[in-house]
């Protein structure tokens, strides 16, 4: 039987484009997903679905436990009303919340399952202003003004736990997504990446890569993305034949 491999966040705009490329790689996936209705999307995709809160810690470590995963994906977010000027704040700070606890608990679950490596979502435009363009070093804004300073804090406590958890942890920071499921067509705003190029990302970080931080977005001269070049090897063209 395949090896299994648990996705927090299948149904996400990544996730449901990662999906296949898992599955063509040869991965039993264990998807989760919040609402009971996509359940069946996911089975259809190839996908054992797995309806849980991820803000419940027992349920998530069961359902972790039961899969035993070698690898954890960790695409998780929440952001619905992000595209919406009246509801950005509130988004942003369900999305911080669920970096903060949520890692939390998926990175807990993964441990006490005894996986190998967890791959995490990230973003790559939270950088504090600096010379350009960003390196993974760069500090984060978390002192920003409004609303980025807790997207900032979220980023930085996701990718703090990830780090310091005894397993292999890669953190991936997205530029600015655009393509199908986005809801954005065109590249829009600095750091652009397509949806396809994040999964494809995420795909490789799977296998290959050693645990830290990795810059994916389109050279635009506002991130360096060399590091996921050279030992990932990711492209920023990549798209899905899908």
């Amino acid at each position: 039987m395949p090896e299994p491999l648990f996705l927090a966040g299948a149904a996400s705009a990544i996730g449901r484009r990662l999906v296949p490329l898992l599955r063509a790689d040869g991965w039993r996936i264990v998807g989760t997903t919040r609402s009971p209705a996509k359940a069946a999307e996911l089975e259809g995709m190839g996908v054992a679905p797995v309806v849980v809160d991820v803000f419940d810690a027992a349920a998530l470590a069961a359902a972790v436990a039961r899969v035993r995963p070698a690898i954890v994906v960790h695409q998780l977010t929440d952001l619905a009303g992000i595209l919406d000027p009246a509801g950005r704040e509130e988004a942003l700070a369900r999305n911080a919340r669920l970096r903060e606890v949520g890692t939390r608990n998926l990175v807990a679950a993964a441990v006490a399952a005894g996986a190998r490596r967890l791959v995490a979502q990230s973003i790559a435009f939270a950088y504090a202003p600096g010379p350009l363009p960003y390196r993974e070093d760069a500090p984060l804004n978390v002192a920003a003004p409004g609303g980025g300073s807790v997207s900032a804090r979220g980023v930085a406590s996701l990718e703090a736990q990830v780090l310091a958890a005894p397993l292999e942890g890669v953190v991936l920071r997205y530029g600015r997504l655009y393509g199908p499921g986005t809801g954005v067509d065109a590249p829009a705003g600095a750091a652009p990446v397509h949806v396809d190029a994040a999964a494809e990302a995420a795909r490789l970080a799977v296998g290959k890569g050693v645990p830290g931080i990795y810059n994916v977005a389109e050279d635009d001269g506002t991130v360096d993305s060399g590091k996921a070049k050279a030992l990932l090897g990711w492209r920023a063209d990549a798209r899905s034949r899908g």
